[in-house]
């Protein structure tokens, strides 16, 4: 935790210094750093300070978080701009005051947001550092108008974060020189204690969402400048600004995924689109002079879009759902003006962006950082539907609960959806093979559709949702690759064989997954079969015999398709129960997704779902859990009942007896004296480990309470024991005790090396699942003949994750001792 907070710190120093060196000597006649080096050295810092902040932040450290972040995201934007200048990109003072004064500006003021909220909480050495760097900002602005300023003042603010840093480092290396004894104020890092926080109702703390909003206020402030008259004029020189913001935003969105909240990830992907769109405008004006229009049926939609996630947001927080009907007001002011970005409605709504997500970011930070709450409304909207008997909100302590144990992402269908929605929507206008880049439809089509799917179907994947997260990479790639071609002036008729060629491949692919959706939900059946409709449409189109009004009818169906997906999605992870159901699947077939309604499944990484399975298994139960080595079926030794069960479940062949695990030789320690002290100290070495001893059946056996159990346990003149080298399961059986265990697959069948394994092939015959994803080997324990130890000699029944010389060297060493 200190190593990342002295990176970081140490990082913001390092910057500054090179920062305060490029800046005292610009009134040289040959800079002391070229400007193409100061840029690669401020992009290489950038992603360290990125690296630091995400690493730090789940110990509470959202001001440090946040700090890190952001100026990652200065540095990243500034960086590229020192290179663009380096290159002759930027040509001349106007050029560099243009590009360079919207981002000063904008960090000047959120890094005073963070030093504010940094003083307040008493964090004073990232307070003193935030407010330095701001000032810094503030004083280039400055000289960016007024050049008898002098550069000298910025030079001296990052001076002020070199001391700050010189400061902190001192106080580290004395922290550690003498053993924790001496520790400066302000540097004791590993001592500090978090500030009691107020948790949100019903969910996890967002500590990602506050940079995100503050990004918000970076690309507003680029397009409010040019309204303001701060600028002179929009052009490349301020892609980088809008760049490195949409491309931290997707970032945060990922990380919002981390943070299990669904909402908000799904808010900042959508302003990520709206960040690189404007990107993609400034740039084009490089092939064309004239600006690029905008389509108005995306925009429409996408305003939608907005008010069905700001209505959603506002049940979490009223103060949130407001602001997100400024989103709302932008993209309708968007689809207004047939030049988007560039005329004066959609600015001056881009100075109302700024304005709000300043406030929300000063609000979101300090409800997080400090010990007080400011209030947002939250719980109004939730105390109005506890009346209602037709809506009933999801809580509980489950609600942000992994996804089938082991899945630290939320749900990200919702975005997937909505991105659907909105590449479908784009592809409605047509492209004029002239001018091909005229209308702005590449970044909805390869941002949203793309790029963003791509996202999607990544954390899907991660999610165990092996089907929908294929659907979702497989319509991504086709999106990008149609999305370029058909608008970026890829496509011509010389290459309509090769186009057609790939689209039939993907078509191809989309049957199959059409045939897969069969057996998931009628939903998902309807949105691969609709997106077929545009595979063919895409298909008629590259070998030019396209009906008139298909692609549009196309387009429009899998839209529709599309956004009740959305909604249903949001209505089902928002309010319990199906208000907008997926549907059953078409195609029923035996042991086809049974297991996962048919029993438990519960996280292994949760102390109550270990209890949960202890008491079933008390209660005469059989569970699949994981262990070491690969996923194993139990039963509690001490009944009968459940022994019996867990033998007749997988068939249990009468060659392949049931084992015996337990937690601790303390377990075995009444009946020592019943064993050799060679094969003690064996055992004693060789667990816990992957490794079952066979010893010979005797009068030990019924120190474990066995009972009737025993004629299941083993054969009738041998055992095998194991302790598991698994915390998971040796907890488990010291609630339990010994408990009787064999694999987690009917007699003959490979090994089950994850949970979903378990459901599809002994779903509707074990009681519940102890869920901990993938198991950590594909072989299974190696199983050791201990029965004529005491001879000097060992046999091996199975060989599997352990080799056999490792453990005649374990019984060497045992001997020898």
């Amino acid at each position: 935790e200190s190593l990342h907070s002295s990176v970081g710190l140490l990082g913001i120093s390092a910057g500054s210094l090179l920062l305060a060196v490029h800046f005292y000597g610009v009134a040289r006649a040959a800079p002391l750093i070229p400007g193409t080096a100061l840029g690669v050295l401020l992009l290489i810092l950038s992603s360290l300070l990125a690296y630091a902040g995400i690493r730090r932040s789940p110990r509470n450290a959202s001001l440090f978080l946040t700090l890190c972040l952001t100026t990652s995201v200065f540095w990243c934007g500034y960086g590229v701009i020192l290179i663009l200048g380096g290159q002759g990109v930027l040509k001349g003072a106007g050029d560099f005051r243009n590009a360079l004064v919207p981002g000063l500006a904008t960090f000047s003021l959120v890094l005073l947001i963070v030093a504010v909220v940094g003083f307040l909480c008493r964090e004073v050495i990232l307070a003193l550092m935030a407010s330095a760097v701001s000032l810094a900002s503030a004083h280039e602005v400055a000289v960016q108008y007024s050049p008898a300023f002098g550069s000298s003042a910025v030079a001296c603010n990052y001076l002020v974060v070199c001391l700050v840093g010189g400061y902190f480092a001192l106080g580290r290396i004395l922290y550690f020189l003498t053993k924790e004894r001496i520790a400066l104020p302000g540097t004791d890092l590993a001592k500090k204690k978090p500030h009691p926080l107020i948790q949100p109702t019903g969910g996890s703390v967002n500590r990602f969402a506050v940079t995100g909003l503050m990004l918000n206020m970076l690309s507003a402030g680029v397009f409010g400048c040019r309204l303001l008259g701060i600028t002179d004029r929009l052009f490349v020189g301020q892609v980088p600004w809008l760049w490195a913001a949409g491309t931290y935003q997707l970032g945060i969105c990922v990380l919002s995924y981390r943070a299990m909240d669904v909402l908000m990830a799904t808010f900042f992907g959508f302003t990520a689109i709206l960040k690189f769109a404007g990107g993609y405008c400034l740039l084009c004006q490089i092939w064309q002079p004239e600006e690029p229009s905008f389509p108005t049926p995306f925009l429409a939609v996408f305003s939608i879009l907005f008010v069905v996630l700001a209505l959603f947001l506002t049940l979490r927080s009223p103060a949130d759902g407001l602001y997100l009907l400024v989103y709302v007001a932008y993209c309708a002011a968007l689809a207004c003006c047939p030049k988007g970005f560039f005329e004066g409605g959609p600015q001056g709504v881009d100075v109302a962006v700024f304005v709000a997500s300043a406030l929300m970011s000063l609000i979101h930070l300090y409800n997080v950082e400090a010990g007080a709450e400011i209030p947002m409304g939250k719980g109004a909207v939730k105390a109005l539907l506890a009346r209602s008997s037709f809506l009933k909100l999801r809580e509980g302590a489950d609600l942000h609960a992994p996804y089938l144990g082991y899945s630290k992402y939320a749900d990200a269908e919702v975005l997937g959806y909505a991105c659907s929605v909105l590449a479908s929507f784009a592809v409605t206008m047509t492209g004029d093979p002239q001018a091909p880049l005229a209308t702005v439809v590449i970044p909805w089509v390869v941002v949203a559709g793309g790029i963003l799917k791509l996202l999607g179907g990544s954390v899907a994947f991660a999610r165990g949702k092996t089907l929908e997260s294929s659907a979702f990479i497989l319509y991504a790639v086709m999106w990008i690759i149609w999305g370029l071609a058909r608008y970026g002036g890829l496509y011509g008729t010389t290459r309509s064989f090769h186009a057609a060629v790939g689209i039939i491949a993907f078509m191809l692919f989309n049957v199959f997954i059409v045939f897969c959706t069969l057996f998931l939900n009628l939903t998902w059946f309807l949105y691969s079969l609709t997106f077929l409709l545009i595979s063919v449409s895409f298909l008629l189109d590259a070998i030019h015999a396209l009906p008139a009004g298909y692609d549009i009818a196309a387009t429009l169906i899998f839209g529709l398709v599309s956004f009740y997906c959305f909604l249903s999605a949001l209505f089902n992870s928002t309010f319990e129960g199906s208000c907008l159901p997926m549907g059953r699947p078409i195609v029923q077939l035996s042991g086809v997704g049974g297991g996962a309604t048919k029993c438990l499944h519960l996280p292994a990484r949760k102390a109550s779902s270990v209890k949960r399975i202890a008491d079933i298994l008390k209660n005469g139960g059989t569970c699949g859990i994981p262990t070491d080595t690969v996923y194993v079926l139990v039963a509690a030794c001490n009944r009968p009942d459940a022994v019996e069960k867990a033998h007749q479940s997988k068939r249990q062949a009468q060659d392949r007896p049931m084992s015996l695990w337990i937690s601790s030789l303390k377990q075995l320690e009444p009946a020592k004296r019943l064993f050799s002290p060679l094969l003690w100290d064996f055992m004693e070495a060789a667990w816990p480990s992957p490794i079952s001893l066979v010893v010979a059946r005797g009068e030990w056996v019924d120190f474990l309470g066995m009972k009737d159990s025993a004629k299941y346990v083993g054969t009738p003149h041998s055992v095998a024991i194991r302790i598991p080298d698994c915390s998971v399961t040796t907890h488990l059986i010291d609630l339990v005790g010994p408990i009787v265990v064999t694999s987690a697959n009917p007699t003959g069948e490979a090994d089950t090396t994850h949970h979903n394994q378990v459901y599809a092939k002994l779903g509707d015959k074990v009681d519940a699942v102890l869920c901990d994803g993938p198991s950590p080997e594909n072989i299974a324990s190696t199983v050791v003949d201990c029965t004529k130890i005491d001879s000097g000699n060992i046999g091996f029944f199975r060989v599997g994750i352990i080799p056999k010389s490792q453990v005649l060297q374990i019984l060497e060493q045992v001997q020898k001792k």
